[in-house]
């Protein structure tokens, strides 16, 4: 015992003090708990000048979580070293044994070449952090002069650091978990928004940010266009560091040929983890002085990149980052974001997919519909077509055709059911009503001939269908209607005129002969057929479309009519329509050119 030994407290009070130490660890619920009451309440307690506490962290790497004593510098000379270098921290963490050392020349003799451990006489115990089957780390105590320990307190000690390494692995565990727990919540949550939209770009953003900050500090998503990688979203918790990133993306995009990072991991379709980001690594990455200078500026700390691969083709990657965090990613965090990036590149690939044959779709529509409308002399004539936005093309078509005598034939129809068969069907229907209008154009005439057709021919197909013809002659226009909405007018003093509804079964459903009716159509007048699309919604009964229909009426009496229609089938919603609307207006003028 050194002179002063007679000063230190108590066997019995330093066992009390280690005691009430062991009580806290149980109650400990971070590694910085862990590590003040070691290096603060441990070395109070058995009068300890300097006291550390450090964990092994990977393979060979060894880091100092805290540190009380010593000299100025020792925090950032042991922020992290390598485990095979002799140390007595290193040394027993290897072997697992504690280690007595007492008196400068015992310390000396034992690290001959590494003069750091030179601090004078003093003595040093370092005890194991032990699981059982590893050793976690180690704590280091140093007292000054030279130091005897009853087995007692050795014993006590040792189950203290047996309960640091507990308190220790259950944090860990209950973080692990914590963290499981946050990383199914993130995945059902990212799920959901993947699903939620076909619009992957505002979809991926929003997982990007999802991301950001329980996951990643920064996260990345770069997508292949045109053979480059573009960078499609940024997140990160500070904006401006986001429009930086985006800004750094165009000034120094990924290098095609570097043997790492996104396009290497585009070529091979294989992650890339990188645990700790050196100083040499951004070196090695940086194109200049600038590049390297702002790469430090950042504090990239760990990285993480996976590709996005669907039906075996490389859509593009994520990328995540820890910088301020100062956390590291493990091979648990790398199967995640692959997990995530799985999905992610599925949704993608749906949403090119639905891209695709939607425009397939919307191409094969046009050619069953007119290319133009005719000009119609004393008249004005505009159509609308609306998709509902399936990928199968609708069965909604409509014609406008221009008569002898200023007459005009109108008709609106609907096949039940969607893609080619419909669209088959679609173009037979109006080609057949052209066909019956060149012959005879009353309404009755041209159903029942349509009701032949097809009751001979067979179609499997349902076909509604309302025709008028308008006969500014006879300031008139004649109707029938197979099973269809019924037309409606506007007229001239902006009153509203519903036409009878239905009162004909759906094309070929029944035999006998069509009605047709007789209605007044004079100058301002205005007509408009359209399909069920724009009245029917699922929420909401059918005669509450109709008069929601009568009250945007009015838009039809605007001095384009195209841009009047347009505005009315608007105004009725039907760019969220569960079914197409096609729609067709004819108003006659006011006055005769002449006049």
């Amino acid at each position: 015992m050194t002179s002063g030994a007679s000063e230190e407290p108590g066997l019995d009070d330093r066992l009390t003090g280690l005691a009430r130490v062991t009580a806290e660890l149980i109650r400990a619920t971070s590694p910085e708990a862990v590590t003040k009451i070691v290096v603060e309440h441990i070395a109070e307690a058995v009068g300890a000048t300097i006291a550390s506490l450090s964990l092994r962290v990977g393979p060979d790497v060894v880091r100092l979580l805290g540190l009380r004593g010593g000299r100025e510098g020792d925090a950032e000379a042991y922020a992290t070293y390598s485990l095979s270098e002799p140390s007595p921290a290193s040394d027993v963490i290897r072997s697992g044994k504690r280690l007595i050392l007492v008196g400068r020349q015992a310390i000396l003799d034992a690290y001959p070449d590494n003069p750091k451990v030179d601090r004078g006489d003093r003595s040093l115990l370092v005890l194991p952090l032990g699981t059982g089957t590893s050793t976690l780390g180690a704590i280091t105590l140093s007292f000054p002069g030279r130091r005897d320990w009853r087995p007692a307190e050795l014993d006590f000690l040792d189950i203290l650091a047996d309960s640091c390494a507990q308190a220790l692995l259950r944090i860990r565990a209950e973080g692990e978990a914590a963290a499981r727990q946050a990383e199914l919540s993130f995945l059902a949550e990212a799920s959901a928004e993947l699903a939620s939209s076909l619009d992957y770009e505002a979809t991926m953003t929003r997982v990007a940010e999802l991301a950001v900050p329980t996951f990643a500090d920064w996260c990345a998503i770069d997508l292949v266009k045109d053979d480059r990688l573009r960078r499609l979203s940024v997140a990160h918790v500070d904006p401006a560091k986001v429009a930086y990133a985006h800004e750094l993306a165009e000034r120094y995009p990924s290098d095609p040929d570097a043997g790492n990072g996104p396009w290497q991991v585009m070529r091979t379709g294989e992650s890339e983890l990188i645990p700790e980001i050196t100083d040499e690594l951004l070196v090695a990455a940086a194109r200049d002085e600038e590049h390297l200078r702002i790469a430090r500026e950042l504090g990239l700390y760990s990285a993480i990149t996976v590709p996005l691969v669907a039906r075996g083709r490389t859509l593009g990657v994520i990328t995540w980052v820890r910088a301020e965090s100062k956390r590291a990613y493990a091979q648990r965090d790398l199967e995640f974001a692959e997990e995530l990036a799985r999905r992610a590149a599925v949704s993608i690939d749906n949403s090119e997919l639905h891209s695709e044959t939607l425009a397939v779709a919307v191409r094969l529509q046009h050619a069953v519909l007119p290319a133009g409308l005719p000009d119609i002399a004393g008249c004005d004539v505009a159509a609308c077509y609306a998709a509902s936005g399936r990928t199968e093309v609708g069965g909604d078509f409509y014609d406008v055709v221009a008569l002898d005598g200023g007459r005009v034939a109108l008709f609106v129809g609907d096949v039940m059911g969607r893609g080619v068969q419909a669209a088959a069907s679609m173009a037979q229907m109006r080609a057949s009503v052209r066909a019956y209008i060149a012959t005879d154009p009353l309404p009755e005439v041209v159903l029942t001939k349509l009701d032949r057709m097809l009751a001979q021919y067979g179609n499997e197909q349902l076909v509604t269908l309302a025709y008028l013809l308008v006969d500014p002659s006879r300031d008139e226009l004649v109707f029938a209607n197979a099973g269809h909405p019924a037309p409606i007018l506007l007229r001239a003093d902006g009153s509203v005129e519903q036409l009878p509804c239905a009162d004909g079964a759906p094309l070929a459903v029944v035999e006998g002969g069509r009605r047709q009716h007789r209605v007044p159509f004079g100058p301002g007048d205005t007509v408009l057929l359209f399909t069920d699309g724009l009245i029917e919604r699922r929420t909401e009964d059918i005669d509450e479309g109709r008069a929601k229909l009568s009250s945007a009426l009015v838009a039809l009496a605007h001095d384009d009519l195209g841009d009047g229609l347009r505005r009315t089938v608007a105004t009725m919603g039907a760019e969220a329509h569960e079914d197409d609307v096609a729609a067709v207006a004819l108003r006659r003028h006011t006055a005769s050119p002449d006049a």
